[in-house]
Protein backbone atom coordinates (compact mmCIF):
# COMPACT_ATOMS: atom_id res chain seq x y z
CA UNK A 1 0.00 0.00 0.00
CA UNK A 2 2.87 2.37 0.81
CA UNK A 3 4.42 1.83 -2.62
CA UNK A 4 1.06 2.54 -4.30
CA UNK A 5 0.69 5.75 -2.28
CA UNK A 6 4.19 6.94 -3.22
CA UNK A 7 3.61 6.19 -6.92
CA UNK A 8 0.28 8.01 -6.81
CA UNK A 9 1.91 11.08 -5.23
CA UNK A 10 4.62 11.12 -7.91
CA UNK A 11 2.02 10.80 -10.65
CA UNK A 12 -0.09 13.66 -9.31
CA UNK A 13 2.99 15.90 -8.93
CA UNK A 14 3.95 15.10 -12.52
CA UNK A 15 0.49 16.05 -13.81
CA UNK A 16 -1.09 18.70 -11.53
CA UNK A 17 -4.03 19.09 -13.96
CA UNK A 18 -5.27 15.62 -12.98
CA UNK A 19 -4.82 16.40 -9.29
CA UNK A 20 -6.95 19.52 -9.74
CA UNK A 21 -9.63 17.58 -11.61
CA UNK A 22 -9.76 14.92 -8.88
CA UNK A 23 -10.23 17.65 -6.27
CA UNK A 24 -12.99 19.18 -8.41
CA UNK A 25 -14.70 15.78 -8.69
CA UNK A 26 -14.48 15.25 -4.91
CA UNK A 27 -15.93 18.70 -4.19
CA UNK A 28 -18.70 18.12 -6.75
CA UNK A 29 -19.61 14.78 -5.17
CA UNK A 30 -19.75 16.33 -1.69
CA UNK A 31 -21.97 19.22 -2.84
CA UNK A 32 -24.44 17.02 -4.71
CA UNK A 33 -24.55 14.49 -1.85
CA UNK A 34 -25.39 17.24 0.63
CA UNK A 35 -28.20 18.39 -1.65
CA UNK A 36 -29.46 14.88 -2.37
CA UNK A 37 -28.01 11.90 -0.41
CA UNK A 38 -29.15 9.52 -3.16
CA UNK A 39 -26.42 10.91 -5.41
CA UNK A 40 -23.79 8.76 -3.67
CA UNK A 41 -25.86 5.56 -3.65
CA UNK A 42 -24.29 2.49 -5.25
CA UNK A 43 -27.01 2.37 -7.87
CA UNK A 44 -26.54 5.98 -8.95
CA UNK A 45 -22.74 5.74 -8.84
CA UNK A 46 -22.75 2.73 -11.16
CA UNK A 47 -25.27 4.46 -13.43
CA UNK A 48 -22.97 7.48 -13.55
CA UNK A 49 -19.93 5.44 -14.60
CA UNK A 50 -21.98 3.46 -17.12
CA UNK A 51 -23.26 6.68 -18.65
CA UNK A 52 -19.70 8.01 -18.98
CA UNK A 53 -18.40 4.76 -20.51
CA UNK A 54 -19.43 5.62 -24.07
CA UNK A 55 -18.06 9.16 -23.81
CA UNK A 56 -14.91 7.76 -22.20
CA UNK A 57 -14.33 5.18 -24.94
CA UNK A 58 -14.96 7.71 -27.72
CA UNK A 59 -12.81 10.31 -25.97
CA UNK A 60 -9.82 7.97 -25.87
CA UNK A 61 -10.01 7.61 -29.64
CA UNK A 62 -10.52 11.32 -30.17
CA UNK A 63 -7.53 12.00 -27.90
CA UNK A 64 -5.24 10.18 -30.35
CA UNK A 65 -6.14 12.56 -33.17
CA UNK A 66 -5.77 15.61 -30.93
CA UNK A 67 -2.41 14.42 -29.60
CA UNK A 68 -1.12 14.05 -33.16
CA UNK A 69 -2.29 17.59 -33.93
CA UNK A 70 -5.55 16.86 -35.77
CA UNK A 71 -9.29 16.73 -35.03
CA UNK A 72 -11.95 14.11 -35.70
CA UNK A 73 -15.39 15.71 -35.83
CA UNK A 74 -16.97 12.65 -37.48
CA UNK A 75 -17.05 10.38 -34.41
CA UNK A 76 -20.65 11.24 -33.50
CA UNK A 77 -21.85 10.35 -36.99
CA UNK A 78 -19.79 7.13 -36.99
CA UNK A 79 -21.31 6.19 -33.61
CA UNK A 80 -24.83 6.35 -35.07
CA UNK A 81 -23.98 4.95 -38.49
CA UNK A 82 -22.28 1.83 -37.13
CA UNK A 83 -25.18 0.77 -34.93
CA UNK A 84 -27.74 1.58 -37.63
CA UNK A 85 -25.81 -0.33 -40.31
CA UNK A 86 -25.37 -3.36 -38.05
CA UNK A 87 -29.05 -3.29 -37.11
CA UNK A 88 -30.28 -3.08 -40.71
CA UNK A 89 -28.00 -5.89 -41.94
CA UNK A 90 -28.96 -8.06 -38.97
CA UNK A 91 -32.71 -7.48 -39.31
CA UNK A 92 -32.52 -8.23 -43.03
CA UNK A 93 -31.29 -11.78 -42.53
CA UNK A 94 -27.55 -11.62 -41.82
CA UNK A 95 -26.31 -13.26 -38.60
CA UNK A 96 -25.56 -10.77 -35.83
CA UNK A 97 -21.83 -11.48 -35.51
CA UNK A 98 -20.95 -10.91 -39.22
CA UNK A 99 -23.18 -7.81 -39.12
CA UNK A 100 -21.25 -6.53 -36.11
CA UNK A 101 -17.87 -7.16 -37.75
CA UNK A 102 -18.94 -5.45 -40.99
CA UNK A 103 -20.27 -2.49 -39.02
CA UNK A 104 -16.94 -2.05 -37.21
CA UNK A 105 -15.09 -2.41 -40.53
CA UNK A 106 -17.28 0.40 -41.89
CA UNK A 107 -16.26 2.57 -38.92
CA UNK A 108 -12.59 1.85 -39.63
CA UNK A 109 -13.13 2.67 -43.31
CA UNK A 110 -14.40 6.14 -42.37
CA UNK A 111 -11.25 6.60 -40.31
CA UNK A 112 -9.18 5.45 -43.28
CA UNK A 113 -10.86 8.05 -45.52
CA UNK A 114 -10.28 10.78 -42.93
CA UNK A 115 -6.60 9.86 -42.64
CA UNK A 116 -6.10 9.62 -46.41
CA UNK A 117 -7.60 13.02 -47.12
CA UNK A 118 -5.67 14.61 -44.25
CA UNK A 119 -2.29 12.94 -44.70
CA UNK A 120 -2.07 12.70 -48.49
CA UNK A 121 -3.91 15.77 -49.79
CA UNK A 122 -2.99 18.04 -46.89
CA UNK A 123 -6.57 19.22 -46.33
CA UNK A 124 -6.95 20.31 -42.67
CA UNK A 125 -8.54 17.58 -40.56
CA UNK A 126 -11.18 20.02 -39.31
CA UNK A 127 -12.49 20.45 -42.86
CA UNK A 128 -12.16 16.76 -43.77
CA UNK A 129 -13.94 15.40 -40.71
CA UNK A 130 -16.62 18.10 -40.81
CA UNK A 131 -17.33 16.89 -44.33
CA UNK A 132 -17.35 13.20 -43.40
CA UNK A 133 -19.59 13.99 -40.43
CA UNK A 134 -22.25 15.23 -42.85
CA UNK A 135 -21.59 12.51 -45.44
CA UNK A 136 -21.84 9.70 -42.89
CA UNK A 137 -24.89 11.18 -41.17
CA UNK A 138 -26.60 11.70 -44.54
CA UNK A 139 -25.77 8.11 -45.51
CA UNK A 140 -27.28 6.88 -42.22
CA UNK A 141 -30.48 8.89 -42.71
CA UNK A 142 -30.80 7.60 -46.27
CA UNK A 143 -30.14 4.00 -45.24
CA UNK A 144 -32.68 4.07 -42.43
CA UNK A 145 -35.28 6.32 -44.06
CA UNK A 146 -34.68 8.58 -41.04
CA UNK A 147 -36.31 6.02 -38.74
CA UNK A 148 -34.97 4.27 -35.67
CA UNK A 149 -34.94 0.50 -35.18
CA UNK A 150 -35.73 -1.82 -32.28
CA UNK A 151 -34.75 -5.48 -32.92
CA UNK A 152 -37.15 -6.90 -30.33
CA UNK A 153 -40.18 -5.38 -32.06
CA UNK A 154 -39.08 -6.05 -35.61
CA UNK A 155 -41.29 -8.27 -37.76
CA UNK A 156 -40.08 -10.97 -38.02
CA UNK A 157 -37.88 -10.76 -34.90
CA UNK A 158 -34.30 -12.06 -34.97
CA UNK A 159 -33.60 -15.52 -33.49
CA UNK A 160 -33.55 -15.61 -29.70
CA UNK A 161 -29.95 -16.88 -29.69
CA UNK A 162 -28.79 -13.83 -31.66
CA UNK A 163 -30.83 -11.48 -29.49
CA UNK A 164 -29.03 -12.95 -26.48
CA UNK A 165 -25.61 -12.29 -28.06
CA UNK A 166 -26.78 -8.76 -28.86
CA UNK A 167 -27.90 -8.25 -25.25
CA UNK A 168 -24.67 -9.64 -23.78
CA UNK A 169 -22.59 -7.12 -25.76
CA UNK A 170 -23.72 -4.06 -23.81
CA UNK A 171 -26.60 -4.91 -21.48
CA UNK A 172 -25.09 -7.62 -19.26
CA UNK A 173 -24.68 -6.96 -15.54
CA UNK A 174 -22.04 -8.81 -13.56
CA UNK A 175 -23.33 -9.97 -10.16
CA UNK A 176 -26.62 -8.36 -11.26
CA UNK A 177 -25.22 -4.91 -10.51
CA UNK A 178 -22.04 -4.00 -12.47
CA UNK A 179 -22.83 -3.00 -16.10
CA UNK A 180 -20.61 -4.64 -18.69
CA UNK A 181 -19.98 -1.25 -20.28
CA UNK A 182 -17.82 -0.38 -17.26
CA UNK A 183 -15.73 -3.48 -18.02
CA UNK A 184 -15.46 -2.43 -21.68
CA UNK A 185 -14.26 1.01 -20.59
CA UNK A 186 -11.68 -0.53 -18.24
CA UNK A 187 -10.34 -2.88 -20.93
CA UNK A 188 -10.09 -0.15 -23.58
CA UNK A 189 -8.45 2.21 -21.07
CA UNK A 190 -5.80 -0.35 -20.10
CA UNK A 191 -5.00 -1.10 -23.75
CA UNK A 192 -4.67 2.60 -24.58
CA UNK A 193 -2.65 3.30 -21.45
CA UNK A 194 -0.14 0.66 -22.52
CA UNK A 195 -0.11 2.02 -26.10
CA UNK A 196 0.34 5.66 -25.12
CA UNK A 197 2.49 5.45 -22.01
CA UNK A 198 4.44 2.20 -22.15
CA UNK A 199 5.68 1.84 -25.69
CA UNK A 200 7.09 3.43 -28.80
CA UNK A 201 3.61 4.08 -30.22
CA UNK A 202 2.84 6.76 -27.65
CA UNK A 203 6.33 8.27 -27.84
CA UNK A 204 6.07 8.68 -31.62
CA UNK A 205 2.51 9.98 -31.47
CA UNK A 206 3.49 12.69 -28.97
CA UNK A 207 6.62 13.56 -30.94
CA UNK A 208 4.71 13.92 -34.21
CA UNK A 209 2.00 16.01 -32.57
CA UNK A 210 4.54 18.20 -30.79
CA UNK A 211 6.39 19.09 -33.99
CA UNK A 212 5.54 17.39 -37.31
CA UNK A 213 8.48 19.13 -38.99
CA UNK A 214 10.97 17.91 -36.37
CA UNK A 215 9.47 14.42 -36.60
CA UNK A 216 10.44 14.30 -40.27
CA UNK A 217 14.15 14.68 -39.40
CA UNK A 218 14.53 11.24 -37.75
CA UNK A 219 12.16 9.95 -40.46
CA UNK A 220 9.28 9.09 -38.13
CA UNK A 221 6.35 7.58 -40.07
CA UNK A 222 4.10 10.65 -39.74
CA UNK A 223 1.50 9.59 -42.33
CA UNK A 224 1.25 6.06 -40.95
CA UNK A 225 0.58 7.35 -37.45
CA UNK A 226 -2.14 9.64 -38.75
CA UNK A 227 -3.79 6.52 -40.18
CA UNK A 228 -3.47 4.78 -36.82
CA UNK A 229 -5.01 7.73 -34.97
CA UNK A 230 -7.99 8.27 -37.27
CA UNK A 231 -8.78 4.57 -37.74
CA UNK A 232 -8.68 3.88 -34.00
CA UNK A 233 -10.77 6.99 -33.33
CA UNK A 234 -13.50 5.80 -35.72
CA UNK A 235 -13.30 2.21 -34.47
CA UNK A 236 -13.88 3.28 -30.86
CA UNK A 237 -16.77 5.50 -31.93
CA UNK A 238 -18.36 2.53 -33.70
CA UNK A 239 -17.76 0.29 -30.67
CA UNK A 240 -19.35 2.83 -28.33
CA UNK A 241 -22.35 3.08 -30.66
CA UNK A 242 -22.82 -0.69 -30.62
CA UNK A 243 -22.51 -0.90 -26.82
CA UNK A 244 -25.22 1.73 -26.37
CA UNK A 245 -27.36 0.09 -29.05
CA UNK A 246 -27.18 -3.15 -27.08
CA UNK A 247 -27.82 -1.44 -23.74
CA UNK A 248 -30.81 0.58 -24.91
CA UNK A 249 -32.13 -2.11 -27.27
CA UNK A 250 -32.78 0.48 -29.97
CA UNK A 251 -31.00 3.13 -32.03
CA UNK A 252 -31.76 6.02 -34.35
CA UNK A 253 -29.82 7.66 -37.22
CA UNK A 254 -28.70 10.72 -35.28
CA UNK A 255 -27.96 8.90 -32.03
CA UNK A 256 -24.35 10.02 -31.60
CA UNK A 257 -24.33 13.59 -32.87
CA UNK A 258 -24.91 15.01 -29.39
CA UNK A 259 -21.86 13.13 -28.04
CA UNK A 260 -19.24 14.96 -30.10
CA UNK A 261 -19.00 18.01 -27.88
CA UNK A 262 -18.89 16.12 -24.53
CA UNK A 263 -16.09 13.93 -25.93
CA UNK A 264 -14.19 16.96 -27.15
CA UNK A 265 -14.70 18.66 -23.77
CA UNK A 266 -13.50 15.58 -21.87
CA UNK A 267 -10.26 15.40 -23.85
CA UNK A 268 -9.49 19.13 -23.53
CA UNK A 269 -10.51 19.36 -19.87
CA UNK A 270 -8.31 16.31 -19.28
CA UNK A 271 -5.22 18.19 -20.42
CA UNK A 272 -4.81 17.54 -24.15
CA UNK A 273 -3.61 20.48 -26.23
CA UNK A 274 -5.27 21.65 -29.44
CA UNK A 275 -1.80 22.31 -30.82
CA UNK A 276 -0.91 18.63 -30.43
CA UNK A 277 1.84 16.81 -28.57
CA UNK A 278 0.03 16.64 -25.23
CA UNK A 279 -2.57 14.30 -23.74
CA UNK A 280 -2.89 11.28 -21.45
CA UNK A 281 -5.26 8.38 -20.89
CA UNK A 282 -5.77 9.19 -17.16
CA UNK A 283 -6.40 12.85 -17.97
CA UNK A 284 -8.99 12.00 -20.62
CA UNK A 285 -10.79 9.58 -18.29
CA UNK A 286 -10.78 12.02 -15.37
CA UNK A 287 -12.10 14.75 -17.68
CA UNK A 288 -14.92 12.45 -18.81
CA UNK A 289 -15.65 11.51 -15.19
CA UNK A 290 -15.87 15.16 -14.11
CA UNK A 291 -18.34 15.97 -16.90
CA UNK A 292 -20.38 12.83 -16.14
CA UNK A 293 -20.42 13.62 -12.41
CA UNK A 294 -21.68 17.14 -13.00
CA UNK A 295 -24.22 16.00 -15.59
CA UNK A 296 -25.55 13.25 -13.33
CA UNK A 297 -25.61 15.52 -10.30
CA UNK A 298 -27.52 18.25 -12.11
CA UNK A 299 -30.06 15.64 -13.22
CA UNK A 300 -30.42 14.25 -9.68
CA UNK A 301 -31.16 17.70 -8.24
CA UNK A 302 -33.62 18.45 -11.04
CA UNK A 303 -31.64 20.88 -13.20
CA UNK A 304 -32.58 20.70 -16.88
CA UNK A 305 -30.46 19.63 -19.83
CA UNK A 306 -30.02 23.25 -20.97
CA UNK A 307 -28.01 24.03 -17.84
CA UNK A 308 -25.82 20.97 -18.46
CA UNK A 309 -25.08 22.17 -21.99
CA UNK A 310 -24.11 25.57 -20.63
CA UNK A 311 -21.72 23.97 -18.19
CA UNK A 312 -20.05 21.78 -20.82
CA UNK A 313 -19.56 24.84 -23.03
CA UNK A 314 -18.13 26.92 -20.19
CA UNK A 315 -15.85 24.08 -19.04
CA UNK A 316 -14.46 23.62 -22.57
CA UNK A 317 -13.75 27.34 -23.05
CA UNK A 318 -12.10 27.45 -19.64
CA UNK A 319 -9.94 24.40 -20.39
CA UNK A 320 -8.79 25.81 -23.75
CA UNK A 321 -8.01 29.17 -22.13
CA UNK A 322 -6.00 27.41 -19.41
CA UNK A 323 -4.12 25.43 -22.05
CA UNK A 324 -3.24 28.62 -23.94
CA UNK A 325 -2.01 30.36 -20.78
CA UNK A 326 0.06 27.32 -19.82
CA UNK A 327 1.63 27.16 -23.29
CA UNK A 328 2.58 30.84 -23.14
CA UNK A 329 4.24 30.37 -19.74
CA UNK A 330 6.14 27.31 -20.99
CA UNK A 331 7.44 29.31 -23.96
CA UNK A 332 8.72 32.21 -21.86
Amino acid sequence: MENIRIKLQKFLKKDPRIAGLLVAIAVTIIIFTLINPNFLSVRNSLALVRAMSSVGIMSLGLALTIIIGDLDLSIGAVYGATSMLVGIMWLNGMHFIPSLLLGLLFAMFVGFINASLTAITGIPSFVVTLGTLNLVNGFTLLLSNARGINPRYHVPPPPDSELEIFRILGATKFFDIIPIQIIWLAVVSIIFWVLLHKGIFGFRLLAIGGSPEAAEIPKLPVKRYKYYAFILSSLLAGLAGMLDFSYLGATDPSAGLALLFPCFAAVIVGGASLTGGKGTVPGTLVGALLLATLGNGLSVIGVGSFAKLMFVGAATIGAVALDRVTDRKDNL
